[in-house]
């Protein structure tokens, strides 16, 4: 374990052997750090916070802050899994008062984001520099954003979204989307979020041919749901979610 002289770790952290704490960090009450875990220079850690494996946590950012909330009570906790960047200045806030803000593994959360309470982030999600995130808000696996976006309240971000830099979402983003804008739209499928997935040519098309119609045809979404082929598997989660909406 390697704790430079001037970092302040709480009596009660739990650490792993391996972990690396660099100057002037404090790791608060409650805290619990996983395997190769690396808390640079100026971090603040705050509990009940869980953080797994192999995490990279940058200068000045805060991690398990108390929520912004007038809810009152004790705070609840923060669950973060493994592999997760955490870049300069950014803010993640714990659950409110039995509640839990949990974020997935191998996730990238550029400079200066924040994550408010109870908010829920799948796994290989990035936030560029400056993107917002409100209490609740649930994003899915392998979304993007683009710098200074925001999502409001209880808003969920789908599967492979692309949100464009600046976009504001006040509604359900669906799956394999993109949206940008004031207030955010949906404008294409991001075909190239899908191919950097891997996701193969012959699904992709699958998923065009929906959105076509879904999107840029003449037919009622009741029309063009019963018209689109449902026995791809991401199609009919493109469905389900506008269902749903």
């Amino acid at each position: 374990m390697r704790i430079h002289p001037t970092a302040i770790v709480d009596s009660s952290a739990e650490l792993h052997d391996d972990v690396e704490i660099g100057p002037y960090a404090v790791i608060g009450r409650g805290v619990s750090l996983g395997r190769g875990t690396r808390v640079l220079s100026h971090v603040v850690l705050e509990g009940p916070t869980r953080i797994g494996e192999e995490n990279v946590i940058h200068p000045f950012a805060v991690v398990g802050g108390l929520p912004q909330a007038k809810k009152e009570g004790a705070a609840g906790r923060l669950i973060l899994g493994d592999r997760n960047v955490i870049r300069e200045h950014a803010t993640i806030h714990r659950g409110t008062q039995g509640n839990v803000t949990q974020i997935g593994s191998s996730n990238l959360l550029m400079v200066g984001c924040h994550v408010a309470h109870d908010v829920s982030i799948a796994s290989h999600v990035t936030l560029s520099n400056g993107v917002q995130l409100a209490g609740h808000a649930v994003i899915e696996d392998y979304a993007t954003f683009g710098g200074m976006s925001g999502v409001a309240q209880f808003v969920k971000v789908g599967e492979s979204a692309f949100v464009a830099a600046g976009a504001m979402c006040e509604r359900d983003v669906p799956p394999f989307v993109v949206v940008q804008g004031d207030r955010a739209r949906v404008r294409a499928l991001n075909k190239v979020g899908l191919r950097r997935r891997g996701i193969d040519d012959a699904a992709i098309g699958r998923l065009e041919r929906a959105f076509r119609l879904l999107f840029a045809s003449k037919l009622t979404r009741a029309e063009a749901l019963r018209t689109i082929d449902q026995e791809d598997d991401r199609v009919r989660k493109l469905l389900g979610a506008l269902e749903a909406d």
